[in-house]
């Protein structure tokens, strides 16, 4: 893989959760290499560092050790202030819970991290209003949350997860709240914005189906990346075997 196909690299990443009277280990030398464009889940059981590892390669939470790239910038040179200006203009988070400001209507929230990076107000109304309609909501855009659906709600997550056009969406359980039929909705919608702008997209679940729409499943175990798969493909192609 060359570099500039390589969006997302860590090298032997460690972190460790200091409770007062233990220490948990987290992730305990993580190696993981994503391309651009890609669509990647990352898949186990709950407390196998699947979100710990989102938070650090998004600069969320800081490693003891190892290395993270971005789009070729290394998050140890960074400066707090430069680590969220960065995922204020380059990066978009969606979650299970949607976390919408209740008293703002649809366009609002998605126009809110353009207002706070700067964005005149009349721009970030405009590109909000884009986003909104790219995921099939812009006859919905003066309602507020308690109005819309939750597969509304989380159509709205990821309207403002892209307002920025950023260059990785992180996006956590993002299925995690919604019946079956809905989170095949916002997965089929994922995966066409993924395959129609080339977005990098990477996806913590515990879903077997949201995984299967991905080109990529990485499978987590105590902290460890124990293999990837090809979800078209029958069995792990690379990585250790699990054990």
């Amino acid at each position: 893989m060359s570099s500039t196909d390589e969006i997302i690299r860590a090298n032997a990443v460690v972190k460790t959760y200091d409770t007062g009277t233990t220490k948990v280990p987290a992730l305990r030398g993580i190696d993981l290499s994503i391309r651009r464009g890609e669509m990647v889940a990352v898949m186990g059981p709950s407390g196998c560092g699947k979100t710990t590892l989102l938070n650090c390669l998004s600069g969320l939470d800081k490693i003891d050790s190892g290395e993270i790239w971005l789009d070729g910038k290394d998050l140890a040179t960074m400066s707090d202030r430069e680590r969220t200006n960065w995922r204020a203009r380059r990066m978009g988070f969606i979650f299970q819970v949607y976390n919408l400001l209740p008293v703002l209507k649809a366009v609002e929230n998605v126009e809110l991290p353009l207002l706070v990076s700067g964005i005149g107000p009349k721009d970030a109304r405009t590109r909000s209003m884009a986003a909104l309609q790219r995921v099939g909501l812009d006859e919905w855009a003066k309602h507020r949350p308690a109005e819309l659906s939750g597969g509304q709600r989380q159509r709205v997550t990821i309207a403002r997860a892209l307002v920025n056009e950023p260059a990785i969406v992180w996006a956590d359980e993002p299925t995690g709240a919604l019946d079956s039929t809905t989170a095949g909705d916002i997965v089929g919608l994922m995966k066409e914005l993924n395959e129609r702008n080339g977005l990098t997209l990477v996806i913590v679940t515990h879903d077997a189906s949201v995984g299967a729409q991905c080109q990529r499943v990485i499978h987590m175990r105590d902290g460890l990346i124990i293999g990837e798969e090809a979800p078209s493909a029958t069995g792990i192609l690379e990585g250790a075997a699990a054990h």
